[in-house]
Formats: C-alpha cells, structure tokens, sequence
C-alpha cells in the first residue's frame, strides 16, 4: 500500500529524485525521462475518458493501471535484487485481444489516417503520439541499462490499440479522416 501524506519533500530542488530503490538520479536520466513520458501519457488517458462512452472508458481505466505498473516497474532498475512490481505478458496479451475484437468491426484501410474526427477520436491520437515517445523514451533506457522486456512491447502494441480504438470513436471508421497524398499541390 502507497501512503503519500506529504507531497513536497524539497529533495528534489537540485534536480534530482529518487528512484524506487531509493538510489539519487538528475531529472534528466533516461530512466526519469522513459516514466516521466509514461505518466505524460496516463494523463492524456484520463482526459480522453472525459469524452468516452463506457466501454471504451472500462478499458482506458485498465490501461491506465497498467501504465502504473509500467512506470513502477521503470523506476526500479532491473538488476535490483528485491521482488518488485513487473509488467507481465498477459498484459500485453490483453491488448492484442482488445485489439483484434475492435480491429473485426471496422472496414480495411485504403489509405493514412489524419488524427481527428470527434473529440474522443482526436484524443486518442493525442494519446498514441505520445506512446509511441514513451516507447522510443524506453528503448533508449534499454540501450543502456536492462528494460524488462514486456515493456517494451506493451507500449509498442499501446499505440497500436489508440489506433484502432481511435477509428472506433470516428464511428467505427465511417468519420475517419483520410490522407490524400499530394492533395495540395
């Protein structure tokens, strides 16, 4: 159990913060960076729930969990020794399901979709930009030091689920906006 009974601290006036194994980082550190993003994005999650209908909104909450357990798990290296919180494949697992059932009600694509459409939609795509930053935030951690792995696929196959989730808030993909290349010329 969190108990958070004090908000400020001021240990981090210089710069720095603590990482979950109590270990001093800059702000800046890859590490910081990669759950920083993640929590940038479980922000922009919350407000897309302001315009969801309650399906959607069920499993935006999960994914917001997950995206808890994914910046708990970032904030413990790997290499530490103590059982901690990790993602698991069985939330990726979750995706890829979710994935496949709204992927089967919509038409194929027969070109690039432009973000927007309704409010619900535009926000989703806010949320897949801002995912996929996370994910490259979090490869470039794991260029360095050791990501546990289902990370990196989870929010890899994130993006994908604000995609299609996305051209099911534009009515199922009959309000998606498509790309028309060279369109202005």
């Amino acid at each position: 159990m969190v108990i958070l009974n004090r908000i400020y601290t001021k240990t981090g006036d210089k710069g720095q913060t603590s990482l979950g194994d109590g270990n001093r980082v800059s702000k800046t550190s890859p590490r910081v960076e990669a759950y920083g993003t993640v929590d940038e994005l479980n922000s922009f999650v919350g407000f897309a729930i302001n315009y969801s209908f309650e399906e959607l909104t069920k499993d935006l909450k999960r994914i917001q969990n997950d995206l808890f357990d994914i910046g708990a798990d970032l904030c413990i290296p790997q290499k530490n020794d103590q059982e901690n919180l990790r993602v698991v494949a069985t939330q990726v697992e979750w995706l890829e399901k979710s994935i496949d059932i709204m992927n089967e009600q919509l038409s194929p694509l027969e070109s690039f979709v432009l973000p927007g459409g309704s409010k619900l939609s535009s926000s989703l795509h806010i949320c897949r930009t801002v995912c996929r930053r996370a994910e490259r935030e979090t490869i470039k951690l794991n260029n360095d030091e050791e990501v546990n792995s289902n990370i990196i696929i989870y929010l890899n196959r994130l993006s994908d689920w604000f995609f299609i989730s996305s051209r099911i808030a534009n009515n199922f993909g009959k309000q998606d906006i498509l790309w028309i290349p060279g369109a202005n010329r």
